[in-house]
């Protein structure tokens, strides 16, 4: 079941809600707001977004803070130097590099994880208007082939400006 997608341009918010309510009658409750104005998340109708963010600097602090103790402890004890009969594993100055490999693991971790979420690089663009730029506002839903004119007609319904739909992958 091939699916393609769909883009519908509306000149007013008030019009691009009235597009999604079509879009969730119709029963597709998966679709991208695409706008040159913030709005705030679930404005439209459109289903919150969900992320990991939040899992990728846990990540990477707990690598950070293992990867600093395997170096910290693993030098005193690969290369034992008694000083004064003090004890091998110098438990202060190794508290100061487990820290910094903690917030090294962390901080880097979090910018791949950014990268991540954001969805970059995108190899493929797909289907938009340079209008939304100009202040229109697009709803883009990816729908099977079967229900594109169902989709098409409920975007006319809502009285959009344009109709765009993605061309078969294989022309």
């Amino acid at each position: 079941m091939a699916k393609r997608s769909i883009l519908g341009l509306f000149q007013s918010a008030e019009a691009a809600v009235a597009g999604a309510d079509k879009l969730v009658g119709a029963g597709v409750d998966d679709f991208e707001v695409l706008s040159d104005t913030p709005y705030p998340e679930g404005a439209f109708g459109e289903r919150p977004s969900r992320h990991a963010l939040y899992i990728f600097p846990l990540v990477g602090a707990a690598l950070g803070l293992s990867i600093a103790l395997l170096l910290t402890a693993g030098t005193q004890l690969a290369y034992p130097v008694v000083t004064g009969g003090k004890p091998i594993l110098a438990i202060p100055p190794m508290v100061i590099i487990c820290y910094e490999g903690t917030m090294l693991g962390a901080i880097i971790s979090t910018i791949l994880g950014v990268i991540f979420e954001s969805r970059l690089p995108r190899s493929k663009i797909g289907l938009y208007d340079t209008r939304i730029t100009e202040g229109y506002i697009g709803l883009l839903a990816t729908v099977p082939e079967e229900r594109l004119d169902q989709i098409q007609q409920a975007f006319q319904e809502a009285e959009a400006t344009d109709v765009k739909v993605e061309e078969p992958s294989g022309k």
